[in-house]
């Protein structure tokens, strides 16, 4: 009998493989969308910052003038002791909070609601930052770093200016000690051995000696014991390039 795969073990929920979330420090969501937003602003002060080992870019300890207290995802630019301000009638100023239809087309934004009220859900890692590029009615169209583009409620909020932290991939890690205790932050197996190593009772690539022999390729609808190698893939292999053969007569 064989043993069961990587993925099908973190899967299952096990202690092994559960992320260490009681040494997170903050959901980093907004307040309460409350009738002080929707109808004005609500002004706060960065009293500091906090390094989150749940996620790359750092949290802004925001201390509001009502004395409530939220961590923010921070945005480049931003400064202990700097003003911010959520609702509609806040300024467009870096880390401000506030609803789609009161940021015009063109502005950096991130920590993008899906539905009025979750408190953010969309383009909150370090680096990043989504842009709105058209409205159609109550809609508001915004185009994601990955070139996909989504409509979504104009009455959800999102926080301007680009997330902080970017670039932190393009330093080299230097030693195996440092990617070790990168994904160990996050109870994440490394180094991961490959399957065409293993023996074929742990993996449906192993027993081989040298290589698979066959296409890796499987559908989405794949029972999880051979859901493995390229899941639903629309190409494989190198990209070749488009020539265009123009003919002579």
């Amino acid at each position: 009998m064989g043993k069961h795969l990587r993925q099908q073990k973190a899967g299952k929920g096990s202690p092994a493989y559960r992320r260490p979330s009681h040494r997170f420090k903050s959901e980093a969501t907004f307040r309460t969308y409350d009738d002080i937003e929707k109808q004005g602003r609500l002004n706060g002060e960065i009293a500091g910052f906090v390094d989150d080992p749940s996620r790359a870019p750092l949290l802004m300890d925001v201390v509001f003038d009502n004395k409530e207290r939220r961590m923010l995802i921070a945005p480049e630019g931003a400064e202990k002791g700097g003003r911010i301000a959520v609702g509609a009638k806040a300024e467009l100023q870096f880390g401000n909070a506030l609803p789609l239809s009161e940021i015009p087309d063109g502005t950096p934004i991130y920590n993008i609601e899906v539905t009025p009220g979750d408190g953010g859900r969309l383009v909150r890692s370090a680096g990043g930052n989504a842009t709105i590029v058209s409205r159609d009615g109550i809609w508001v169209t915004v185009l994601f770093p990955s070139k996909k583009s989504m409509a979504i409620d104009s009455r959800c909020r999102a926080q301007i200016g680009v997330v902080c932290g970017g670039g932190r991939l393009e330093a080299p890690l230097m030693t195996a000690g440092n990617a070790f205790y990168k994904f160990h932050a996050l109870n994440r197996r490394w180094p991961g051995n490959r399957g065409v190593k293993m023996s074929a009772y742990n993996h449906p690539f192993g027993g081989k000696q040298h290589h698979k022999g066959k296409s890796s390729c499987v559908s989405h609808g794949t029972p999880p014991g051979r859901k493995v190698g390229h899941i639903g893939a629309r190409q494989t292999g190198r990209r070749k390039a488009k020539t265009q053969v123009q003919s002579s007569k």
